[in-house]
């Protein structure tokens, strides 16, 4: 066996990449003595520091057979990669990037273009938004054996607006009031009370839900809706549309609803003027020009008292006072007041007035019906099918009863309460024309002929007048 000439090292050499996670070998030098076992060349790496990641069956190829590596660098050993930590980050309950207005597509594939308003509604205490710790990542191991840090995660942090607080940990954010959650510049999240169109509420705008209160700084134009459980402001006015509030409603221009407006407030509605609408209001309505040929429902008080002061055609309903400086007009059109009752009371009586009519004509039909069946049976003719409808007919009659008895108490129970109306009244401060209708309780006076400033109040089971003082 030939020895070799040179020193081991003088052939061949070992390098390492400067991020430490490759080592190389390098045959540079060639005669036919070089010869060198697997465990030799093993020896070599640790010389030069070689401890992780050795690739010894290559070793092995290359001692079996150096000439076949001459002038080739080979990778003879591989480090680990330190693997860096994934950033912490946060997530919204709410897309408050979504910035583009889409028209709500329907079931039937067709588009609502009314629905392109979507609001980010929050109770007080509800969940905004979570956050996710960055981790420290994994570390690596060179060549040599070193550790190789990792670079740990980024932290995301909340960025904090008004009525909004992060919790002891920083890992959830919520909601301090009710309201809409908003990003706002320097994605700083908030939640506002008020919801603010600044302009009509149109097909750019679309139906608005909004769980605080909705200022519209323009019109609502016909066929939209605003839902709000706080107030709803309109510095506009109202067209044919429908608005709903858990407080209250004020209309700087006035309503003209064309037959199809519809206003429900949970506490007051204050208007300029109501034309052909039908408006709830569980407090008291303020108007301060007219209404007219309109459906009024007010738990307490209607008041409509300005300068022009006009209540004409349709029916005012209010639970305590209706006042008005002129109530119907010259050309006697029909014009109903109505108080003493709360509106919903009233109108529940005349729904079961009818009832009882129905249950009373269904209950002539039965009776009928059944006298021809006594006669059948008393002759013997009785057909088993016959006999059949008798039964049902007998069980019809007995819950038809059962049914109109009902009906009859809760008749006799609004009654009651109609006839307790003695602090409700109906003020005039000008002229009530006749064609005019007045109702307290459950006594009905008709105007036949105009008469100035008067008040109109129950008195010893009749409606009395009085001059207004």
């Amino acid at each position: 066996m030939l020895e070799r000439n040179m020193p081991l090292d003088y052939y061949i050499s070992i390098s390492i990449s400067d991020d430490k996670l490759s080592a190389f070998l390098l045959i540079n030098n060639m005669d036919d003595t070089l010869i060198v076992t697997t465990a030799e060349l093993e020896e070599l790496t640790q010389k030069n520091r070689i401890v992780h990641g050795l690739n010894r069956p290559l070793l092995a190829q290359i001692a079996a057979n150096p000439k076949a590596f001459y002038q080739q660098k080979v990778v003879i050993a591989v480090g680990t990669k330190a693997e860096p930590g994934v950033n912490g980050y946060i997530s919204y309950t709410f897309d408050l990037d979504d910035n583009d207005k889409k028209p709500q597509e329907l079931d039937d594939g067709r588009v609502n273009y009314k629905e392109v308003v979507s609001l980010n509604n929050v109770k007080k205490g509800q969940l905004i938004g979570q956050r996710f710790l960055a981790t420290e990542g994994t570390p690596g191991r060179a060549v040599t054996g070193e550790t190789i840090f990792s670079k740990a995660g980024k932290e995301a942090r909340f960025k904090i607006g008004k009525n909004v607080i992060a919790d002891a940990e920083q890992k959830g954010l919520y909601a301090l009031i009710d309201g809409m959650v908003v990003k706002t510049d320097r994605d700083k999240i908030n939640v506002f009370p008020v919801y603010e169109v600044n302009g009509d509420v149109d097909y750019h705008i679309g139906n608005i839900d909004f769980i605080g209160t909705v200022v519209v700084r323009g019109n609502v134009l016909p066929g939209f809706k605003i839902r709000a459980s706080g107030d709803i402001r309109v510095t506009g006015g109202v067209e044919a549309a429908e608005l709903e509030a858990d407080g209250s409603i004020e209309i700087n221009a006035g309503i003209v609803g064309q037959n199809k407006a519809f206003v429900k407030a949970g506490k007051n509605v204050k208007s300029s003027f109501i034309q052909d609408a039908t408006v709830e209001v569980l407090g008291e309505l303020k108007v301060s020009q007219s209404i007219m040929h309109s459906t009024i429902r007010a738990g307490k008080a209607v008041n409509c008292n300005g300068a022009k002061g006009l209540i004409v055609g349709g029916t005012i309903q209010a639970g305590e006072r209706v006042t008005a400086r002129t109530i119907g007009n010259s050309m006697s059109t029909t014009t109903v007041i109505e108080v003493g009752v709360l509106p919903e009371l009233r109108n529940e009586m005349i729904h079961l007035r009818n009832q009882l009519r129905v249950f009373v004509e269904n209950m002539d039909k039965t009776d009928k019906a059944l006298s021809l069946l006594d006669t059948l049976a008393a002759a013997g003719q009785l057909t088993p099918d016959k006999l059949a409808m008798r039964v049902k007919l007998n069980h019809t009659k007995r819950q038809g009863i059962e049914e109109q008895n009902t009906i009859k108490e809760r008749i006799l129970e609004i009654e009651k309460s109609l006839e307790d109306s003695d602090q409700a009244k109906v003020e005039v401060l000008s002229t009530v024309y006749g064609g005019t209708k007045i109702v307290i309780g459950r006594y009905t006076k008709f105007i036949k002929d105009s008469t100035n400033r008067m008040t109109f109040r129950l008195h010893e089971g009749d409606i009395y007048m009085s001059a207004y003082v």
